[in-house]
C-alpha cells in the first residue's frame, strides 16, 4: 500500500480477533504488516520488517507477556505500542503505566476508538521521538 497511514504489527493470539482488526485498519487505510501470536515471533518481526506501531494483546502465547513484550520493543525499537486487553485489574494497569506504553484500549473495542488512538501515538511518536522530522 504506498498511500498508507502506516505500517502496523498485530500481536495476539487470537487468531479470528486478529483477522477481523486487520480487516478493521485496512478500512481506515493502514497496512498490516503481520500477525503473530507470541512476544517472540513479534520482536523477530519487527527485527526484519519494523512497523510503524505495534497493537498488542497482554494475554499472549509464548514465554512473555504482552507487557513484557512491548517492554522490550521500547527498549530494542523504540517503535510505539498500544495495548489491545480485556484486562483491567489494578496491577495489570500499573504493569502498563511503567511500560511506556502509547495507549490502552479495552475489548471489546469500536473501530473508530482504535483508529484515533493509533493517530494519537503516531502523532506522538514523530512529535517526540523524532522531533527533527517535524521542524
Amino acid at each position: 500500500m504506498d498511500n498508507s497511514q502506516g505500517k502496523i504489527l498485530i500481536v495476539e493470539d487470537e487468531l479470528i480477533i486478529a483477522k477481523s482488526l486487520a480487516r478493521q485498519l485496512e478500512k481506515f487505510m493502514y497496512e498490516v504488516v503481520g500477525i503473530v501470536s507470541t512476544g517472540e515471533k513479534a520482536l523477530a518481526k519487527i527485527e526484519s520488517d519494523p512497523p510503524d506501531l505495534v497493537l498488542m494483546d497482554i494475554v499472549i502465547a509464548g514465554e512473555m507477556d504482552g507487557i513484557e513484550t512491548a517492554q522490550k520493543i521500547q527498549e530494542r525499537f523504540q517503535i510505539p505500542v498500544i495495548y489491545l486487553t480485556a484486562y483491567s485489574d489494578e496491577e495489570t494497569l500499573k504493569r502498563v503505566q511503567e511500560s511506556g506504553s502509547y495507549g490502552y484500549i479495552l475489548k471489546p473495542y469500536k473501530q473508530r476508538e482504535v483508529h484515533a488512538a493509533i493517530m494519537m501515538a503516531l502523532s506522538r511518536d514523530q512529535t517526540f521521538i523524532h522531533p527533527e522530522e517535524t521542524e
